[in-house]
């Protein structure tokens, strides 16, 4: 099944040190059966992309709690990139989680460099508005429209995409 990772910038550096990853408490995104069955019409590419836009909100909520661990100050060199980031990989052993939400799905194992298909990134000029996103991201999650709004403007902006060997050249330009 092609699963669809929520992850960071430094989460893909730890994909491509150790050439596997864990899922941040396993949570991935997929076409499921309750997928399918919300959405009255769509075929496997455009519900693909509705569970990858899931993946890149969650990637969000990544970003906040990363946010929130930073410390600065900090210099050109060294301040976090603020990008959101899916990894698509194809698993054998999932669990779905309707319970959870449509798309979700819960994997056993780490992802190995293996079983990733590609990467899916925001390119610089997302960084502003994702930033601003990252700060309200959980107001929106609890309804906030004006917060939605922001989110939203992030969420215009669609992720590169990135063949598996150009992970270590697009991590070293970053």
């Amino acid at each position: 099944m092609r699963v669809y990772v929520p992850a960071t910038v430094r989460m893909l550096r730890q994909l491509v040190a150790d050439s596997e990853l864990r899922a941040v408490n396993g949570t991935a995104f997929a076409i499921t059966p309750a997928l399918r069955e919300a959405y009255s019409s769509g075929d496997d590419d455009e519900l693909g992309e509705v569970a990858m836009a899931e993946a890149a909100r969650a990637s969000l909520r990544l970003l906040a709690s990363e946010h929130a661990e930073d410390e600065g100050p900090f210099d050109a060199d060294s301040a976090p990139i603020r990008r959101r980031a899916v990894i698509a990989a194809d698993v054998d052993d999932v669990k779905l989680r309707p319970d959870l939400d449509d798309a979700v799905v819960r994997l056993s194992a780490p992802i190995t460099m293996a079983q990733v298909a590609s990467a899916h990134v925001d390119l610089a000029e997302a960084e502003p508005t994702v930033q601003k996103a990252i700060e309200v991201v959980d107001q929106a999650d609890l309804g906030d429209t004006d917060a939605e709004f922001v989110v939203g403007d992030a969420e215009d902006h669609e992720l590169a995409w990135y063949a598996t060997q150009e992970l270590p050249f697009l991590l070293e330009l970053l």
